[in-house]
């Protein structure tokens, strides 16, 4: 008899439950409060009375976990100095989405050899947030695979959903059931409205099939998520960060019945993916809000110890400490230094 099923499988490995790897790697009492009240917080920026612009800022992906929290300690202390005006939260990105091929994150392949342990992977995942979290700082990634939330969403923050899947039905599934604000952002093409339309599709009700916390097939039925907003990020035609687009944006959400909430991606296309632009883009976006621009709520920035990228698949132990293996980023000291400059040029917001 002929094959029909497997036929380009190569191997099945069953995964741990999501309760097993939860409860072996358990978030406490203190960490769970953080959570919650991080989350409260940023959902009083994006829909509330809170002024402060929400800044999501860290690396394009985590690959070393030691960098990691170098990196989440400095950034600890200078969101301590701009609390008042600036709510930072650091980006703790796992999964990359790739347009052909390439690394796919630290959950996909955490020994960064195309090994694909991905129980390991999510075990180091759920130990890094848990440290992110006891030195201070909310937590921020993009959500790919629709399994992934089950072992690590009790302890993200905020979170996304990509350009490249903003469209997908999957994960407009499953930002319907999460208990975080997140934001979806413009497809690669630059449509915004096919982002508006996730989000619709998130705040309503939704059944599909899934995984439960016991790891069996399952039928997830949820009530929607009503904290989502939209994120701009430049497209084919170029950068939409600008006024015209933001004002464009703020547009369509209130023809569509939504509260009007834009958060702009600093990188990728706004940024004619030149990391060296993002800060001007900040500062356009900056001076967008204090000429009164209030649907912006927000931005989003790609930075590390060490500015740029460096070729990667290379051994781990030639990789320079502390900078990027996917998109490049901005270095600490410009990050700190263009955090500083913003949070003194929003002071008149606040006076």
């Amino acid at each position: 008899m002929r094959q029909v099923s497997d036929v380009n499988v190569v191997k099945t490995a069953v995964m741990p439950a999501p309760e097993y790897l939860c409860g072996r790697i358990a978030r406490t009492d203190a960490q769970a409060e953080f959570v919650a009240e991080s989350r409260k917080e940023i959902n009083d920026i994006i829909f509330g009375d809170d002024k402060r612009l929400l800044l999501i800022t860290g690396p394009c992906s985590i690959h070393d976990t030691v960098a990691g929290l170098e990196y989440a300690r400095r950034l600890q202390e200078l969101a301590r100095q701009v609390h008042d005006r600036i709510y930072i939260v650091m980006r703790v990105y796992f999964e990359k989405p790739r347009t052909t091929v390439g690394w796919k994150g630290l959950i996909m392949d955490p020994d960064l050899d195309g090994s694909a342990d991905i129980p390991k992977g999510l075990a180091t995942a759920r130990r890094f947030l848990r440290d992110v979290i006891d030195i201070g700082l909310p937590t921020a990634t993009e959500l790919l695979d629709p399994i992934t939330p089950q072992y690590i969403a009790d302890l993200i923050c905020w979170s996304a959903v990509g350009a490249r899947t903003s469209e997908s039905q999957t994960h407009r599934q499953m930002a319907s059931g999460l208990s975080m604000p997140m934001g979806f952002k413009n497809t690669t093409a630059g449509d915004v409205m096919a982002a508006i339309n996730a989000i619709k599709a998130a705040r309503q009700p939704q059944t599909f099939l899934g995984i439960s916390y016991q790891g069996l097939a399952s039928c997830i039925s949820t009530r929607g998520n009503p904290s989502c907003h939209v994120i701009l990020r430049g497209g084919d035609n170029g950068p939409n960060y600008d006024a015209a687009h933001v004002i464009a944006a703020k547009e369509l959400l209130l023809k569509n019945g939504l509260t009007p909430a834009v958060m702009v991606d600093c990188s990728h296309a706004n940024c004619n993916k030149d990391y060296t632009k993002m800060s001007a883009v900040l500062m356009d976006l900056v001076q967008q809000v204090l000429g009164g621009q209030d649907c912006v709520i927000g931005a989003m920035l790609e930075s590390n110890i060490i500015e740029g990228t460096q070729k990667f698949p290379q051994p781990f132990e030639c990789l320079n400490w502390g900078q990027s293996i996917t998109d490049p980023c901005i270095g600490w000291e410009e990050t700190e230094a263009l955090v500083q400059d913003v949070y003194k040029r929003l002071a008149p917001r606040f006076a």
